[in-house]
């Protein structure tokens, strides 16, 4: 077991990772120069095609005799419970900073979480060859955030190869073997000698083999064969075949104390093996489980609908499959009048919300529609009932509610210290406070440190997009849910020719009611189509109109058929079509197109 390390990659998005990751396994021999590509653990089409991780992904690679686990790990906060998982399983954290960049918002959410997990800790300065590389300035960065000396830091280029064999090296050298977690403390599970533990890290649903596992053993060994247990629901299954990936799956007979591999069983779907769950063995269980995770709570939903009713089957199977390898997806049925039946899905964020609504639409062939992203709220009623509100549209009436609370957000911005006016001005025009500013290190090109709180539904829009415009690309920011706090929070409906569409509706402080209401009539004015009969579009609070745009009708002509230039016979028609448009008015109905929903997506 001495022989063993298991460490993880972590990093700010586009820091390198997944390419330092490609070099170890070159490196190492893992993987045969002709078998090479770039970011090649990166396996999800998406994946490759964003140029991002989404999932974690685990490989075993030998050096110099010692048996190297590692996980390679997203680096998008929307993804950051996969980081918050590897770290439960390793002993160890590569931490990779971009030299030409510095340190970023989500390089410090992810150092705190390692040092949560009480992890040793490699300095890592990636992208040295870059021309625009200030080697000197990220370095102090780093010494400051870490506390440790700038000589500890390794220089690379994990394009190029550059020191990577000495990335290795100190693996070796500074992260503790297994036998290092032997009477552990409780964040990190204690390595036993008795009967199997195994930490599911994740897991994912096979079409041919069923459900495969990857596990962290912590105690004892499981071999082929053997009947394990799921010590959460009690569920047995049977290990069909355990291995290590490098990185295909490679057969093994039996996975023992300290080591990272897969095990593939017979179970039919991963409800029966969640993530964060221990395995053992059926006829020699362990006393007790390992310390699992904290279970992932979304808080941004979004109605997903079908462009035509047959295919919402189709859609609730698709979900139930992504949602076996996603733990933190959570999902319930809605129902609507103008859209029909449909799910309303829990993320962690709008890129989770954008790779998931991609995923659908490529890997399931659906047409979807998605509604306006909302965050939930908590409502206390006049009677002191309490109600969780996922949705404009689930509110009761306003006579009812005694207060409604939002969630905050906690969050850190990183940008150079000459634009911290802009991003104070940015984050006080969403009602919200930057609570501290500090700066990581000193100068006139250092980076600032902003700690701000807002409501999580003003950065759910376009917040990031508007940071990066306001600091010219170089402002990063990471949050967390804080706490739900009561506000004046409002209803704004929106009616389409006289006729609410409560798909449209959202949730909005009354500060920002009249502004959101006028801002998405004009955005449903670009996209309703011209009828034959003028179409109202209003934005309201109950029955107070605050918002309206028209949409002109279709004129045809009525007098290109008179050749005469007699003022009355003109005049008759004119009041014949007048009236004929009033009756459309009545009963005309209006159909509204699927962009009218994404556009909300936009705002």
């Amino acid at each position: 077991m001495d022989k063993i390390r298991n460490f993880c990659i972590i990093a700010h998005i586009d820091h390198g990772k997944s390419t330092l990751a490609d070099r170890m396994m070159e490196l190492s021999g893992t993987v045969q120069k002709r078998d090479m590509k770039a970011q090649l653990l990166d396996s999800m089409e998406l994946e490759r095609e964003k140029g991002i991780t989404i999932k974690l992904a685990p490989v075993r690679m030998k050096w110099r005799g010692y048996e190297l686990n590692l996980i390679d790990t997203p680096g998008h906060v929307d993804f950051s419970y996969e980081v918050s998982r590897s770290l439960a399983a390793v002993e160890g954290a590569i931490l990779v900073v971009d030299a030409s960049q510095g340190v970023q918002a989500q390089t410090l959410a992810n150092v705190y979480l390692a040092m949560d997990a009480g992890l040793m800790i490699i300095p890592v300065l990636n992208k040295v060859d870059l021309p625009a590389a200030d080697v000197p300035r990220v370095s102090r960065e780093v010494s400051n955030l870490l506390g440790c000396d700038e000589s500890e830091i390794i220089a690379i280029s994990a394009k190029s190869g550059l020191n990577v064999g000495s990335v290795l090296d100190a693996v070796i050298e500074k992260i503790p073997s297994p036998l290092s977690r032997i009477g552990g403390d409780s964040a990190t599970p204690a390595i036993t000698s008795g009967p199997a533990q195994a930490l599911i890290f994740d897991s994912y649903f096979d079409d041919y083999r069923g459900v495969v596992l990857y596990v962290r053993i912590f105690g004892g060994e499981i071999k082929t064969g053997d009947e394990i247990l799921m010590m959460a629901n009690g569920k047995k299954g049977l290990a069909l075949e355990v291995g290590c990936l490098t990185p295909k799956m490679q057969k093994g007979e039996r996975l023992q104390n300290g080591e990272i591999g897969y095990i593939v069983t017979n179970l039919k779907t991963t409800r029966d093996a969640k993530v964060g769950d221990t395995v053992t063995l059926a006829k020699n269980p362990a006393e007790q489980a390992l310390p699992g995770y904290k279970n992932v709570l979304p808080f941004v939903y979004a109605g997903f609908f079908t462009s035509s009713n047959e295919q919402y089957k189709d859609l609730k199977e698709a979900i139930e499959r992504l949602a076996l390898s996603d733990s933190a997806l959570v999902w319930s049925p809605e129902n609507s009048p103008v859209l029909g039946q449909g799910l309303r899905i829990g993320f962690l964020g709008l890129l989770h919300l954008d790779i998931i609504k991609e995923r659908l639409e490529r890997e399931f062939d659906l047409d979807l529609i998605i509604t306006n992203p909302s965050t939930d709220y908590k409502v206390t009623l006049t009677s002191g009932e309490q109600l969780d509100i996922k949705s404009a549209s689930e509110l009761p009436e306003q006579t009812k509610i005694l207060e409604i609370r939002e969630p905050f957000a906690a969050g850190e911005i990183i940008v150079p210290k000459t634009m911290t006016g802009a991003v104070i001005d940015l984050v006080v025009k969403r009602r919200g406070a930057v609570k501290n500013i500090s700066y990581l290190e000193t100068g006139s090109d250092a980076q600032a440190l902003l700690t701000f709180e807002a409501p999580i539904a003003n950065l759910l829009t376009d917040f990031y997009d508007r940071l990066k415009s306001s600091t010219s690309g170089y402002g990063t920011f990471n949050y967390e849910l804080a706490d739900y706090r009561a506000g004046d929070l409002v209803r704004v409906d929106f009616y389409v020719g006289g006729e609410m569409v409560d798909a449209l509706s959202v949730m909005a402080h009354r500060s920002e009611a009249v502004g959101i209401a006028q801002e998405i009539t004009k955005k449903l004015k670009e996209v309703v189509p011209r009828q034959a009969f003028e179409v109202a579009l209003q934005g309201a609070i109950g029955a107070k109109f605050i918002a309206r745009e028209t949409i002109g009708a279709y004129r045809k002509d009525v007098l290109t058929k008179i050749h005469t230039g007699d003022r009355d016979r003109k005049a008759k028609l004119l009041s014949k079509q007048k009236k004929g448009k009033a009756r459309m008015k009545r009963f005309g109905k209006v159909d509204i197109p699927s962009e009218a929903f994404t556009l909300l997506l936009k705002r």
